[in-house]
């Protein structure tokens, strides 16, 4: 095989036939990255390290890999410097979508399989997927239009507030701590990600007792309150978890998509009988996104693959809490969740992870009013009691809404003062 059919553009493939992978590569100077770049076309599609008589030019024609992009980073055409160390490269692989039907687990395993995870120090970055290949997901049933419909919240950025303690408690006590941080305005409370259906706390007898609580609160307040109740399980165990949320009046899910299977989520979503909004948690994720030599992207793992999938909301790091994350990643996390991708529906995203009244300023003013903020123990932590902190966000949410500083704002609210007091304000005004 002539290296003409390997080597391509992206100008001389048809994007509608090709799913295109950019990814990120270091090497030793004397490593040669056009050679990189083919073996991971070939090794991922038709070949292996040696030839085979049945390779035939045919099959290759119709399925190998092409690399259409090799770009260097800084980007050296005269010569490089006598004393670099690595070298780093920008690939883009385009995989003929003949090679796979219409599903997750088999497009990881062909542009992340083991080529790319272990060979070499390269990283997965992103994928363009055909639009014939992404019709074949429904992606999310609700997403951001469909979940203000249920809260009738259309314009204010929204709460999650995750139960804590996170497990222990049997559903009574769970369900008090709902309705609290409830009464103070919380939109979806989520159970915590490691409690899922317990011989203390059972699927069923937590969506009981956490709805009876809603339909109080909503009496009480006028405002709906989604309850994610985790039905993370053996595979064979979610779908039934999912119906018995369903008969038992729940209103919401919660998935840990990735420890349950990508195609786990996919599942629930496509499914009919399933009508209920679908929260995804980022538990395994940092596995794939930390290394900055190998794995997933931070943007692919949460936000374009769950999007894909099914998912309505998506938990994943703030950087301005007590995740090691930088702003960047969580931007563009935020951007393939909610920008236009085909006719999938825009998904919220929700930064968590050490987040209070003080520090919602630069995530509100980054993400705009399309978002959830994650807040657990800046509520249940709170000095005067669940509600309380409830009301502290939603109060640093009005004030942040109507341009006033949360100093200022706290002088009429003391739920806030508290927070601010306790816990600081980073919103730099």
């Amino acid at each position: 095989m002539t290296q003409d059919i390997i080597f391509s553009a992206l100008d001389g493939i048809d994007v509608e036939r090709f799913i295109l992978s950019t990814y990120s590569l270091e090497t030793d100077p004397s490593e040669d990255a056009l050679s990189i770049a083919k073996e991971i076309a070939i090794g991922q599609t038709t070949g292996t390290w040696v030839p085979v008589p049945e390779e035939t030019d045919e099959i290759r024609e119709r399925h190998v890999g092409r690399v259409v992009g090799v770009y260097e980073t800084p980007h050296y055409e005269r010569e490089t410097p006598f004393d670099i160390k690595k070298r780093h490269f920008i690939l883009q692989i385009a995989i003929p979508s003949i090679n796979l039907e219409p599903q997750v687990p088999m497009l990881l395993s062909t542009i992340a399989g083991n080529d790319v995870t272990i060979t070499y120090r390269i990283k997965l970055l992103d994928v363009r997927l055909p639009r014939s290949f992404v019709r074949a997901f429904g992606g999310p049933k609700f997403g951001i239009p469909g979940i203000r419909k249920i809260l009738n919240v259309m314009e204010r950025p929204m709460i999650v507030n995750m139960i804590k303690p996170c497990i222990g408690m049997d559903p009574k006590v769970g369900a008090e701590l709902f309705y609290r941080a409830a009464l103070g305005g919380v939109d979806v409370v989520k159970d915590d990600e490691v409690l899922a259906n317990t011989s203390y706390s059972s699927i069923g007898g937590r969506v009981k007792a956490f709805m009876e609580k809603e339909r109080q609160v909503f009496e009480e307040t006028g405002e709906h309150t989604l309850y994610a109740v985790n039905i993370t399980d053996r595979v064979e165990k979610i779908r039934e978890h999912a119906h018995r949320v369903i008969e038992a009046g729940g209103n919401c899910l919660m998935l840990n998509f990735l420890p349950a299977g990508i195609s786990t989520l996919s599942m629930l979503a496509e499914d009919p009988s399933i009508e209920l909004p679908i929260l995804v948690h980022l538990d395994l994720s940092g596995t794939f996104f930390s290394a900055p030599n190998s794995g997933i992207s931070a943007p692919l793992i949460l936000g374009k693959i769950p999007r894909l999938c099914g998912a309505d909301i998506v938990i994943y790091p703030s950087p301005y809490g007590k995740f090691l994350f930088l702003r960047e990643s969580y931007l563009r996390v935020a951007h393939l969740l909610r920008t236009s991708f085909y006719d999938i529906k825009p998904v919220f995203p929700v930064p968590s992870g050490g987040v209070h009244a003080g520090n919602l300023s630069p995530l509100i003013r980054e993400l705009g009013t399309d978002c959830m903020v994650g807040v657990g123990g800046g509520i249940h932590g709170h000095r005067m009691g669940s509600t309380a902190g409830a009301k502290s966000v939603r109060q640093a949410i009005d004030a942040i809404m109507k341009n006033i500083s949360l100093q200022e704002a706290a002088k009429e609210h003391p739920e806030l003062a508290a927070s601010l007091e306790d816990w600081g304000d980073s919103s730099g005004r």
